[in-house]
């Protein structure tokens, strides 16, 4: 699987990464996320990413494929109490979960840790920020990063302080191309890129009951893009392809406990950045149709 820098950092990541929060929340089963995550390291990808929030993920992750820590890239993100007796967002509460994560995840350190979509106000104090460097001076983690989109993601990129930028881009969701991403690129930043495919919204006939892809099938039966109306297949990769070629993106993480998915994506990534004509239609349709209130959506 192609590989790109990832900004300043010494990190060559895979275009495609393994986003945990699914796997979590869907309580999977070691054996299973064991076969999932063995075949994706196995197509190539060799970045992982969860949080300290999502249930049982880190848990899983560390036990599947604890003993292939030299294979992959590990990213983690820290901030919501999520069952520690301080508060969201308190310096304690960065200092003992990622203590935590490390515990889960059967490691010394990992390769990047986020503050997990704070909100401006809680950046602009600098305690979380300060605990967070801490933690890589302690060498719990090498490099440190926000997670999160809008104004908050323009302060974290603007401020200098962070290696790493978690933000989401995909066909339905572009406010990050234009605000964002250019100054990280600046400033060489890493770009990990959530929700790639827009959650794949676009294949619900009508409107989904899952509240988390109701808004962007809103947006994207305004778009009404001609990717959309392709087969499954098609659809899904030219939406992945578009936002691999964003310029700035370095890898996009899929959240799946599909035990084939993994390879499928290797194989949509393998056809290329999208056509430029094509990326520049969906780019032009996305400023005509796209609201004010169409922001970046965690």
């Amino acid at each position: 699987m192609q590989q790109r820098k990832y900004g300043n950092t010494d990190l060559m990541v895979s275009v495609l990464g393994f986003g945990g929060a699914e796997i979590g929340f869907r309580g999977a089963s070691v054996a299973d996320v064991e076969r999932l995550l063995g075949s994706a390291l196995d197509a190539g990808l060799n970045v992982i990413d969860t949080a300290a929030c999502y249930a049982t993920s880190e848990e899983l992750i560390g036990r599947a494929v604890g003993h292939r820590r030299s294979e992959y890239y590990l990213f983690t993100k820290c901030g919501h109490a999520s069952g520690l007796s301080t508060p969201d967002w308190h310096p304690k509460t960065i200092t003992a979960s990622i203590d935590r994560s490390l515990q889960r995840l059967g490691t010394d350190y990992v390769d990047v840790i986020h503050l997990h979509s704070c909100s401006l106000e809680v950046l602009q104090q600098g305690d979380v920020i300060e605990a967070l460097q801490k933690a890589r001076d302690a060498g719990k983690t090498r490099y440190i990063g926000y997670s999160g989109d809008g104004q908050a993601a323009l302060y974290a990129v603007e401020s200098g302080v962070f290696d790493s930028l978690e933000t989401s881009v995909n066909i339905a969701d572009q406010e990050a191309i234009e605000l964002t991403l250019p100054k990280a690129r600046e400033r060489g930043m890493g770009v990990v890129v959530k929700r790639p495919i827009a959650n794949a919204a676009w294949l619900h006939s009508s409107l989904p009951e899952n509240t988390y892809i109701q808004p962007y099938w809103r947006r994207l039966q305004a778009l009404d893009y001609d990717l959309t109306k392709r087969g499954a297949r098609d659809s899904v990769a030219a939406a992945l392809r578009f936002t691999l070629t964003v310029p700035g993106v370095h890898t996009a993480i899929v959240g799946t406990s599909n035990l084939n998915r993994y390879v499928e994506n290797a194989a949509m990534v393998a056809e290329g950045p999208l056509a430029e004509d094509e990326y520049e239609a969906i780019r032009r349709r996305w400023k005509e149709v796209a609201q004010a209130d169409w922001v970046g959506l965690e």
